[in-house]
C-alpha cells in the first residue's frame, strides 16, 4: 500500500479511515486519540500547541468520560530532568496532554518557528476551571504540599463562588514514593470520588508517583501542578502578569522561595547548553532547508509492506507538518492491525518537529497496546536531526541496542 502526499496545490486526495471520533470536537483530546493531538517535539519531550482554556475543556471532558487522563505541565525543569532521567522522561511521554508551562519552552519554540505562542501554565489552570461555567461543578482532591497547605487551599477554594469544589485533601509529609503509595493513602484518595487529583510533591516525585499508581487510582484526571496549590492557599504570591509576560517569573519565585535559586541556576545552565548545541544549530538547519527547497514540491511517499514480525513503513521524502494528515490516517489504520511497526528512514530527507511529535504519539499508542515502534535505516543527516531534537533514545532503545 502506498500513500503519496505533496505540499503543492495539486495534492492528491488523502485517504480517510473513519473513526468513532470523527464527529467530536477536534479541540478536545479524547481517549485513544493521541495521533490527533497537535504535538511538537521540543528537545525530546512532546509539547501540545494548546492554550489554558482548551486544557480546561480537556479536563472537563475527561472527568465526564471517567477514564484515566494524565496531564503533565512541562517547564524548563521538566526538560532538564528528562535529559538526565529516562524514567521521568517516560512519565512525560506517557501523558495524555502536555501544555507548555514554562516561558523558556516558548522561547525555544519561537526560535524553531513552531506555532506555540503562549504558556498554558498549571498555576493558571485551577483559576480557569473555577471560573468556567460548563453546567457542572468539577471536584478536586489535593495531595501533597507543606504541612497544612493542602487543607488551607481546599478551604479557600470552597469559600470562593465558582465551579470548582475541593472534596478532600491529604498531606503525606516528606516521604519517598513508595511510602506515599500505601493502600491506605490510595483508598483515601479514591474514596473522595473527585474528578481531578492535584499533586504538589515536586515535579520528579510527583510524576513518578502518578506513574507508579496509575492503575490503582480511580480518579479520572491526574496532574502534578506544583506551586498551584501554594498560590491557592495564599502562602505564596504569584508574580504580576507583566513579570510573567516578560519571562522573569523565575526571579519572582526566587524572591518568594529563596532555596529555589540553585534549581533555577542549574536549569539556566542546561538552557544555555541546549541553545548553543541543539536549538540554534537546529534552527539554522531548518532555515537552510527552507531556502533550499523553496522552489521545490516537498513530497512524502509512505510505502507499507507486511513483514514476518510486523509491518514495515518506508518514508520517502520530506516528513513535515504539511503531510501530517496523510501520515496520521495511515498510522491510525496500522494501529488496528495489531502488529509491531518498523519505520524505514533510508529514503527520508527531513523530519520536522511536528512529524517527530507524531512519531512520539505513535510510539505512545503502540506502548499502550504492548507493541513496539522500531526505527531503522537513518542516514547521517537524519541521525543528526534525532540528536539535535534529543531523540537519539528512539534510535537506540527501540532497536534493542
Amino acid at each position: 500500500m502506498v500513500f503519496k502526499t505533496s505540499s503543492s496545490a495539486s495534492r492528491l486526495a488523502r485517504p480517510h479511515f473513519p473513526s468513532e471520533d470523527d464527529n467530536a470536537s477536534p479541540s478536545v483530546v479524547r481517549a485513544k486519540s493521541n495521533l490527533e493531538r497537535s504535538v511538537y517535539c521540543i528537545q525530546g519531550i512532546p509539547i501540545d500547541a494548546i492554550d489554558v482554556a482548551t486544557v480546561a475543556e480537556n479536563i472537563e471532558a475527561a472527568a465526564i468520560r471517567g477514564e484515566a487522563f494524565v496531564l503533565s505541565t512541562p517547564n524548563l525543569n521538566f526538560l532538564a530532568t528528562s535529559l538526565l532521567d529516562p524514567a521521568f522522561r517516560e512519565s512525560v511521554l506517557a501523558s495524555d496532554l502536555c501544555p507548555p508551562d514554562g516561558i523558556p519552552l516558548i522561547w525555544i519554540a519561537q526560535l524553531l518557528g513552531l506555532p506555540i505562542k503562549q504558556r498554558a501554565a498549571g498555576a493558571d489552570l485551577l483559576d480557569c476551571l473555577h471560573l468556567k461555567n460548563n453546567g457542572r461543578r468539577l471536584s478536586i482532591f489535593l495531595f501533597g504540599g507543606a504541612k497544612g497547605v493542602a487543607a488551607e487551599a481546599a478551604a479557600k477554594i470552597n469559600a470562593r463562588a465558582g465551579y470548582l469544589s475541593c472534596v478532600g485533601s491529604l498531606d503525606p509529609g516528606y516521604r519517598d514514593v513508595s511510602e506515599m503509595s500505601t493502600d491506605q493513602i490510595i483508598e483515601t484518595i479514591n474514596s473522595s470520588g473527585a474528578d481531578f487529583l492535584v499533586l504538589s510533591l515536586g515535579a520528579k516525585k510527583g510524576q513518578l508517583w502518578l506513574q507508579r499508581n496509575h492503575d490503582r487510582l480511580t480518579i479520572p484526571v491526574r496532574s502534578h501542578l506544583g506551586a498551584a496549590m501554594n498560590f491557592q492557599a495564599g502562602v505564596l504570591t504569584r508574580a504580576p502578569p507583566i513579570v510573567r509576560t516578560l519571562g522573569f517569573e523565575w526571579l519572582w519565585r526566587i524572591k518568594e522561595e529563596r532555596y529555589l535559586w540553585k534549581r533555577y541556576r542549574n536549569d539556566g545552565f542546561v538552557l544555555l547548553r541546549l541553545l548553543f548545541t541543539r536549538v540554534l544549530p537546529l534552527a539554522a538547519l531548518g532555515r537552510w532547508q527552507q531556502m533550499k527547497w523553496k522552489q521545490q514540491v516537498k513530497t512524502l511517499l509512505i510505502e507499507r509492506t507486511q513483514e514476518l514480525d510486523g509491518i514495515k513503513i518506508k518514508l520517502c521524502g520530506t516528513a513535515s507538518e504539511s503531510h501530517i494528515s496523510e501520515a496520521t490516517s495511515c498510522f491510525r489504520e496500522l494501529l488496528a492491525d495489531k502488529h509491531n511497526i518498523l519505520i524505514d528512514l533510508e529514503a527520508t530527507r527531513w523530519i520536522d518537529a511536528r512529524f517527530f511529535g507524531l512519531l512520539l504519539m505513535l510510539r505512545k499508542e503502540l506502548k499502550c497496546r504492548g507493541r513496539i515502534l522500531a526505527l531503522t535505516g537513518a542516514s547521517r543527516r537524519i541521525k543528526r536531526l534525532f540528536r539535535l531534537n534529543e531523540l537519539e533514545f528512539l534510535l537506540k532503545a527501540e532497536n534493542g541496542s
